[in-house]
């Protein structure tokens, strides 16, 4: 598979198939995980980052059990808006998931993400620093998915 834009991969997808945002961090992934109606991002849960085929196959079997259409990848753009070497990585390994798991993928912009699910747990959640670093990646994966839905829905531009 490749990556597409929102758009095209909206297109692709069943009419109650929901979308993996995957917010791909050096040691964990981040998985949230769309209603069918794609309105609404969850966090989901963490996979450890290993080689890319056991990856694949764990989010396969999510994508499987959970009628997972397509994925949301965080893409780790600069604070300027450029696209560096870790966006270009991200982007090289989202192609590689894509192909593995034969989903259709695209890329979201992940700037800020893992700073709004910290604040978030911070002020809202009142958890503790290690139970932060458990949740930070699930919602910061939902927070990516969640703007990408919103784009989807039109939502983000009437905002």
């Amino acid at each position: 598979m490749a990556l597409f834009n929102l758009t095209e991969l909206a297109g692709l997808l069943g009419r109650n198939a929901r979308l993996l945002g995957i917010d791909p961090g050096r040691k964990t992934l981040g998985l949230a995980l769309s209603d069918t109606r794609r309105v609404l991002a969850s966090p989901y849960g963490r996979l450890r980052r290993g080689k890319l085929m056991a990856v694949a196959g764990e989010i396969a079997a999510i994508a499987r059990k959970e009628g997972v259409g397509g994925l949301v990848v965080g893409l780790p753009l600069e604070m300027d808006g450029t696209f560096g070497p870790a966006a270009q990585a991200a982007r090289d390994w989202a192609g590689d998931l894509s192909a593995a798991t034969r989903l259709p993928a695209v890329m979201w912009d992940e700037r800020m993400s893992s700073v709004s699910a910290n604040r978030f747990l911070v002020e809202q959640a009142d958890l503790s620093r290690a139970k932060r670093a458990e949740a930070v990646d699930r919602l910061a994966a939902s927070v990516i998915l969640q703007a990408a839905l919103d784009a989807l829905s039109g939502s983000a531009l009437a905002g």
